[in-house]
């Protein structure tokens, strides 16, 4: 029973909010607009890549914890703040090399379920 009660109900319930409003947003991005999954995946990583090095999300990241960085907004941001990082640590090419090193894991984990579900699904083209 003590496990339960050094659970963090409301960060749980931040984080579970967070996380489904932005695939709410992604849902009716897929659902009302003739853009493309890869197009909308792109479009939530530049948008957290542009927040993520204007510092705005950060602030979404204390207040939700894993359900603003689990999404991929969390890893462009995390990919803007290793880039950052990397200038300030090696100059211009820290930009790249910084960027690369604070999402290498994310990077791998998706190079890797991608695979396996290409092994399994069966891909659809969206009509236009």
């Amino acid at each position: 029973m003590d496990y339960f009660q050094s659970i963090d109900w409301m960060i749980m319930l931040r984080c579970f909010i967070v996380g489904g409003i932005i695939c709410v947003i992604g849902q009716i991005l897929i659902d009302k607009t003739k853009l493309t999954s890869a197009r909308i995946l792109v479009l939530f990583v530049t948008v957290g890549a542009v927040l993520g090095g204007l510092g705005i999300y950060k602030y979404l990241i204390d207040f939700a914890g894993c359900g603003a960085t689990v999404p991929l907004t969390g890893f462009g941001a995390n990919l803007a703040k290793g880039a950052i990082e990397g200038v300030q640590e090696q100059g211009l090419l820290g930009a790249f090399i910084g960027g690369l090193k604070a999402c290498s894991g994310g990077i791998a984990a998706a190079i890797f379920f991608g695979y396996i579900a290409s092994l399994v699904a069966k891909p659809k083209i969206k009509k236009q």
